[in-house]
């Protein structure tokens, strides 16, 4: 070795390390590039937003020790009815628990899914609702307490149906999609789809974003009278709106003559809309309770005018938060779905033949669903019991209830609208800027500019 080599020793190459993914150009979003990039459309799904944002899981309770007393389960009640709609009519509903089901409409859904919605609120003691398509004899048949929905489509919308039903919601707005209309593509429109709707089959449909006979507060006023003379002043009138301005939103509700409002949030789901919209549009469920709260209290309406919270709602515990924020009632569709049977692992191999998993499944669009709640194919339909789908949902909503008596309970509530949110704190700083409660450990609440 001469004197070069003994001064210039070899050098070894550092260990190569894998390359990192760009968390802007992640896999999905290269994927979803490629997808649009070779087929010219924007992609078309179901269910509600998939990205994380702050939610109720982001809230703990408090509980009672020393400064609170908490109540004996086995000894000393917790009530957990509500009553619905009555600041101006004559009929309000009155349900047993402050867990309503959503509107999903016949034709995204089966028959047979439409009756075991039915079945499990009237078992469970609450109401369901139309959802867009019209009023059916299964969903009226099974439901002792059934919402109409009134949305810009007006399909199947007749005077009978609005005097058979036993409240009426005027749906502005969807969480999934504030300012974006409905959609059902042809697949799913067989001939009772159709008539129902007097659309010819197969034929994809598009519902407007809006309504046609009114563009702002003063026209749903006098929509809302219109309403109320055809139903002879019994039936409460709902209001829903997406989660996008839902201060101003509730306010103009309220003006306008509504009982009850109902406030989505970007976590509730649909049957089929542009996914970009269902993720970029919008706010968080968590986001949207206190200013629509506030609205009311600033009308000094808190109460009089209900408060009906959806979006990703899921156990008791999300119920108990939900009230403790000063809603009076929660309004649950994507949930309800997966209790009668949606998404089920029994159906893995089916899920797999469609290029999916049970769990992912978003497709309802296509009209495949294995579970067949989310179809209208006869043989697919088939598969749902819409009695057995009924019992299981009785059973969902039962422990829901159960689960949100326990939480009042443990912070010393005798009925679970007496929840507040001086029982509550938050996990991040942004759950507790959202809700309006302190971060945990501190008496800070951001943006109230206190410590």
């Amino acid at each position: 070795m001469d004197d070069h080599q003994k001064n210039n020793p070899p050098r070894t190459m550092p260990p190569r390390t894998m390359p990192i993914q760009s968390a802007t150009f992640s896999n999905p979003v290269n994927a979803e590039i490629r997808r649009a990039a070779a087929t010219g459309i924007y992609d078309i799904r179901g269910g509600g937003a998939k990205r994380r944002v702050p939610h109720f899981d982001d809230l703990l309770f408090l509980g009672a020790s020393m400064s609170r007393y908490p109540l004996e389960g086995y000894r000393e009640k917790c009530e957990t009815s509500v009553t619905l709609g009555s600041r101006f009519a004559k009929k309000p509903i009155h349900l047993d628990i402050p867990i309503t089901v959503a509107g999903m409409s016949f034709g995204a859904l089966s028959g047979p899914a439409k009756e075991a919605l039915g079945r499990g609120a009237t078992m469970a003691g609450t109401s369901t609702t139309t959802g867009d398509g019209g009023m059916t004899e299964e969903e009226r048949g099974h439901s002792e307490k059934l919402i109409y929905q009134y949305l810009p489509s007006r399909y199947g919308m007749n005077p009978d149906d609005l005097r058979r039903a036993d409240a009426i919601e005027v749906v502005v707005g969807q969480g999934a999609k504030p300012g974006g209309g409905g959609m059902l593509l042809g697949q799913k429109i067989s001939d009772r789809v159709a008539d129902m709707r007097d659309l010819p089959p197969g034929i994809d449909q598009r519902s407007a974003c809006r309504h046609p006979d009114w563009t702002g507060p003063d026209d749903l006023e006098i929509k809302i009278l219109e309403l109320r003379e055809i139903t002879g002043w019994e039936k409460p009138i709902y209001v829903k709106v997406g989660g996008a301005r839902p201060y101003f939103d509730t306010t103009l509700a309220v003006k306008a003559g509504a009982d009850v409002v109902v406030v989505d949030g970007m976590q509730g789901g649909t049957a089929a809309t542009q996914d970009v919209f269902i993720e970029n549009v919008g706010q968080p469920t968590l986001a949207c309770i206190r200013p629509a709260v506030k609205a009311l209290q600033d009308l000094g309406m808190h109460r009089e005018v209900q408060l009906i919270v959806s979006g990703g709602v899921r156990s008791g515990a999300d119920v108990a938060k939900a009230l403790a924020l000063g809603a009076d009632a929660v309004s649950i569709g994507s949930a309800a779905m997966i209790a009668i049977g949606d998404n089920d692992p029994r159906w893995e191999d089916d899920y797999n033949a469609l290029g999916t998993t049970a769990g992912a499944y978003d497709d309802w669009h296509e009209g495949n669903d294995p579970a067949g709640i989310t179809t209208q194919d006869p043989a697919l339909m088939a598969r749902l019991d819409p009695v057995e789908g009924g019992r299981r949902l009785r059973n969902y909503l039962k422990v829901m209830a159960l689960e949100a008596q326990t939480i009042a309970r443990a912070c010393g509530k005798n009925h679970v609208h007496n929840l507040e949110p001086e029982d509550l704190c938050a996990l991040t700083i942004e759950a507790a800027a959202m809700a309006g409660v302190p971060l945990a450990g501190t008496s800070w609440i951001p943006g109230s500019g206190s410590f």
